[in-house]
Formats: C-alpha cells, sequence, structure tokens
C-alpha cells in the first residue's frame, strides 16, 4: 500500500519548528507535509488554499489556530481526509470579547509594533511547570519574528471571524485523535474533554508534562499519541 501523507497545520505565529520532533520521526514512515495557516484572513480561504496544495486524500493534523483550520478542511472535504488530529484547540467561535480584545494587537502590529504583540501572544503560564520555558518562549518569539506583521494580522482576524465547527465534529467518522496537555492555561482540560466527547469513537490523549505545547514541551509523548492515531484502522464501528 502506498504511504499515508500526513499534514500538520501549525498554529498561530508558528512554523513547522512547532512540529520539529513529530516530522523527525513520523516521515520514517509517512509522507509528512507541513501547510502553514498564513494566506487569507478568513478561516475558509486558509483552509481552501491548503486544499489546492494538499494531494488528493491525506490524514490532517492540525494545532491551535491550525487545528480550527484542520476542522474546516473536514467540512468542507471531508471525502479527502482518511483520519484527522486536534492538538489544543477549540471548535467553538471567538465570544464577542474575545473578538474585541484582537483589536488593540492587530493595531499594534500594523503600527510596527509586533514584540510587544509577541509579548502578550506568548504566554509562558500556559505551559507545564516542568517546561523550559525560558527556551520556548525564545524559539516562539523568533518564529513570531520570523512570520512578520503582516501574517499575525492575517491570523488575528481569521481567529475573530472563525464560525463554531460543533456541527462538523459530530458527522466525523474516521479515525480521530484529540491531544492536549495536561497543564494548558488557553484551551483547558475540561474544553478539550467536551471536543472528543462531540466525535464518534476519538481517541482522548491527555499529555501529562505539557501545557498548550505538547508537540514541543512534551515531543516524545505527543509523537507516540500521533503514532497511535495514524495506526489506527480506516474502518470505524458505525
Amino acid at each position: 500500500m502506498p504511504r499515508e501523507t500526513l499534514v500538520m497545520i501549525p498554529p498561530m505565529l508558528s512554523d513547522a519548528r512547532v512540529f520539529a520532533h513529530q516530522i523527525q520521526v513520523m516521515s520514517q514512515a509517512h509522507a509528512v507535509m507541513v501547510a502553514p495557516p498564513t494566506c487569507g484572513e478568513r478561516i475558509e480561504e486558509i483552509a481552501s488554499q491548503i486544499l489546492s496544495w494538499s494531494p488528493s486524500k491525506f490524514a490532517l493534523c492540525g494545532m491551535g489556530l491550525g487545528g480550527m483550520v484542520a476542522m474546516e478542511i473536514m467540512r468542507r472535504a471531508p471525502e479527502r481526509i482518511t483520519r484527522i488530529a486536534l492538538v489544543s484547540t477549540s471548535p467553538q467561535a471567538d465570544t464577542p470579547e474575545a473578538a474585541a480584545a484582537r483589536e488593540p494587537h492587530i493595531i499594534a502590529a500594523r503600527a510596527g509594533r509586533l514584540a510587544d504583540v509577541l509579548q502578550h501572544e506568548i504566554n509562558s503560564t500556559w505551559m507545564a511547570p516542568s517546561t523550559d520555558k525560558v527556551a520556548l518562549v525564545r524559539l516562539l518569539t523568533e518564529m513570531g519574528r520570523d512570520l512578520g506583521p503582516d501574517v499575525y494580522i492575517k491570523q488575528a482576524r481569521a481567529m475573530q471571524r472563525r464560525k463554531d465547527q460543533q456541527a462538523t465534529l459530530r458527522q466525523i467518522q474516521l479515525p480521530t485523535a484529540v491531544i492536549c496537555g495536561r497543564h494548558d492555561g488557553q484551551y483547558q482540560l475540561k474544553r478539550h474533554e467536551f471536543l472528543a466527547e462531540l466525535i464518534p469513537y476519538a481517541q482522548f490523549e491527555v499529555i501529562d508534562a505539557a501545557g498548550y505545547l505538547p508537540t514541543m514541551e512534551a515531543p516524545e509523548a505527543t509523537t507516540e499519541a500521533l503514532q497511535r492515531w495514524m495506526t489506527q484502522p480506516m474502518m470505524l464501528r458505525l
């Protein structure tokens, strides 16, 4: 059988480095492609662009904003997805308060104050106590600087305008993994439990030594969870 292609979508202000360990290990058994969510101000635009880059059928893993894009891809092209993993993400739309709170940071980025924006967006309290927060914040800041203010503005707008995807999740009949860090301060454990309960037969994995960024905070454990997901049979009980 041909190798299953895995398409991975990073979270906001991140690039392929957020999946470094997973790419290194999983590319030994699968073709792995990273699709950055950088090409539109709406989740729908980003999903359309990624679908245009992707093979006719593929496994899909999205984290944070990338998970939200993955849900939209699932909504519009379920026949192309062989399995889906959702990491540190939420199916719900921004509340009006959360959407409004993004506006000053968009204005700051447009005014050339990306460094201030990154200080706000990269929150070490969302990480596990055992994480080397100084090193991780340094790397996240580097990725954010490399992507630049224009990408930040697009991604913040996409987050503001995203739609609720709970109905999409209820329709999934594919091998599904929901993965989160036990110490995630952004999308907390109960929210991930709720997300997993929406999806029939979802495999729910909690990474004990991780917060919001399990792929980086506990890379080995997260890779193992993704490997288990990739070996699930494609046919599920209906």
